[in-house]
């Protein structure tokens, strides 16, 4: 159980990867945009989040950890959404919404490691 856990925990850090790589490259080509890649990274972090907040046998589970990972990700998605809705009318992202992107997942990530 312990091995599949770990596994779980990996395809999380790759959805935070692949949110993360995908802004970077938009960021340093400063084409600004946001992409569908950034949008399946969301998809594969939360759903691997959700399976780590289930109750695995291995311990206990930290609900505060757990609370604000899901606030983040929540907001990360509604600026996902909103940035690529107003990129699509007007045809380039909002700035503020592009580099919160960025800033957020960063940070998501970072709590993901860092706090225990």
């Amino acid at each position: 159980m312990e091995i599949l856990h770990s596994a779980v925990v990996l395809i999380h850090l790759v959805g935070f990867a692949t949110i993360f790589g995908s802004w970077l490259v938009e960021a340093v080509s400063k084409r600004r945009e946001f992409t569908k890649t950034m949008n399946w990274g969301l998809v594969i972090a939360l759903v691997a989040g959700l399976a780590l907040a289930a109750p695995w046998g291995l311990g206990e589970l930290n609900y505060a950890k757990i609370g604000v990972k899901l606030a983040i990700i929540v907001v990360i998605g509604a600026l996902l959404g909103i940035g690529s809705a107003r990129q699509r009318r007007t045809g380039s992202a909002p700035a503020g919404l592009f580099w919160l992107v960025g800033v957020l997942t960063l940070a998501n990530a970072a709590i993901a490691v860092m706090w225990r």
